[in-house]
């Protein structure tokens, strides 16, 4: 099993992106084969850590997924890799409203340790307290590194090095202030890769800061293994075996392998052949979706509204991921032949679902950021905008009683400045915060068509 590391900062605008992407890049010219992995739900910051490995990464939510769906995650994740690399999100201990979800939870885990990236813009000799804090906050959540971002001179560095020196937590290097390590951002964070002509040179340039600057032999020597997932067993005689207590109390061996589909419990197939829309305005769709329903025995077929391709008429489920549907309105509204072969897919009664920037392309209409009107699929009654940019954002609890064929209780969150406005209908969700405060129902579903802002992550736990 491969050994893996968590890089974490005190809080976001620290750097950690850019530090992972480097680190990434220069273990792969090293020959070091790298799975990466994002904490959290953004889709985005996955896309580029990819892009940056030459590898698929994936979401490991801490607050969505159960223990044992983390731990199962990384370790098939992981299978074939030399390390597993975790970029983790805001500052370490920060998570949902309610606390919970944090890059801390998902260390704790997972048993990996925390390299922590620390932007040393205006300090000096105070990181030391910093540092040393954050190391000593959680007794479970083992700092076993620090990363310095940004110092501003070789006697700025000078001054943090003998700072660090009185913390007991190993100092891996010291990165110069860059301005040309900057990645740009839009209304929902970064960019995608593909969108950024100078994306792979930032990436090099990380690449070579890192090199120059980290040691990276002690940083994989800090790797641990991950933490091994509990797993059912029938125990004889009442004895408890040598995995101990689960924490619903039930009795688990880490020797004893599951019942076929058993630890692997993940996300159903909408359909037994599912036509997934994928491509720049159709870009967010969760790896571990894919696997469960592949591993289910569902079929998988992939086709791009913007190049004007309908979903494959054998298609008995048709799934619009979430995206920038709003940045390519007036080319969506143009493609006939793929508004047509939504509607087509409606009337052979295939059950149709989009989330987030899907929901909005089965609506009526969608005005854009300049006040322009687009007609869409017209599935759905509801018309959405983005002239008035309005942000909402953060986990959701979702029940629904539609024709899903999921689980009632799911997890998911929401993250978009578009807004809609439903004419009449049948919500898709009853839904509720992090700290379970009810919510307006989300989304709309008529017949075997719905959608809804919600990015639905996996099942919600019993």
């Amino acid at each position: 099993m491969a050994n893996g590391l968590v890089i974490a900062a005190p809080r976001s605008g620290s750097g950690k992106t850019t530090v992972t992407l480097g680190l990434l890049a220069a273990l792969r010219a090293r020959g070091i084969g790298v799975a990466p992995a994002k904490t959290g739900p953004d889709y985005i910051d996955r896309t580029i850590l990819a892009r940056a490995a030459g590898a698929e990464a994936i979401n490991l939510d801490p607050w969505a997924m159960s223990p044992d769906r983390l731990r199962l995650l990384a370790a098939t994740h992981a299978a074939g890799a030399d390390l597993l690399l975790v970029e983790g999100v805001m500052g370490l201990f920060d998570g949902a409203a309610s606390g919970a979800g944090s890059t801390a939870d998902l260390a704790t885990v997972l048993g990996l340790p925390v390299i922590l990236v620390v932007d040393a813009e205006r300090q000096s000799q105070s990181i030391a307290a910093l540092v040393h804090g954050f190391a000593t906050w959680r007794p479970q959540v083992r700092v076993a590194g620090v990363i310095v971002n940004r110092a501003a001179s070789t006697r700025h560095e000078v001054m943090l090095r003998a700072a660090l020196a009185e913390v007991d937590v190993p100092l891996l290097g010291v990165l110069p202030r860059r301005d040309t390590l900057v990645l740009p951002e839009r209304h929902l964070g970064l960019v995608l890769p593909d969108e950024v002509a100078a994306f792979d040179a930032v990436v090099s340039r990380a690449a070579e800061a890192v090199s120059d600057f980290v040691d990276l032999n002690l940083l994989v020597a800090l790797s641990s293994a991950l933490a091994a997932s509990p797993l059912p067993t029938s125990p004889t005689r009442g004895d408890v075996p040598a995995g101990g207590l689960g924490e619903d109390g039930a009795t688990r061996s880490i020797s004893t392998p599951p019942p076929k589909g058993e630890a692997r419990r993940g996300v159903p197939p909408l359909g037994q052949h599912i036509a997934i829309a994928r491509d720049d305005a159709f870009a967010f769709l969760y790896p571990h979706w894919l696997a469960d329903w592949r591993e289910a025995g569902a079929s998988v077929s992939f086709f791009s509204p913007l190049a004007d391709e309908a979903p494959d008429p054998r298609a008995d489920a048709v799934f619009l991921p979430g995206g920038y549907p709003e940045l390519h309105a007036g080319r969506i509204a143009g493609n006939q032949r793929f508004l047509d072969g939504l509607r087509q897919a409606a009337a052979r009664d295939a059950l149709i679902y989009g989330e987030c920037g899907g929901f909005m392309v089965l609506g009526q209409t969608l005005t854009d950021k300049a006040g322009v009107t687009h007609a869409m699929a017209g599935l759905l009654p509801h018309d959405t905008r983005i002239d008035r940019p309005r942000r909402v954002l953060g986990y959701r609890r979702l029940v629904h009683a539609a024709p899903l064929p999921w689980p009632a209780a799911l997890n998911g969150h929401e993250f978009h400045y578009s807004s809609a406005r439903k004419t009449h209908g049948t919500p898709l969700f009853a839904a509720a915060d992090a700290l379970g405060t009810p919510l307006d129902p989300m989304g709309l579903v008529q017949g075997r068509v719905m959608g809804s802002y919600a990015h639905v992550i996996d099942i919600a736990s019993a």
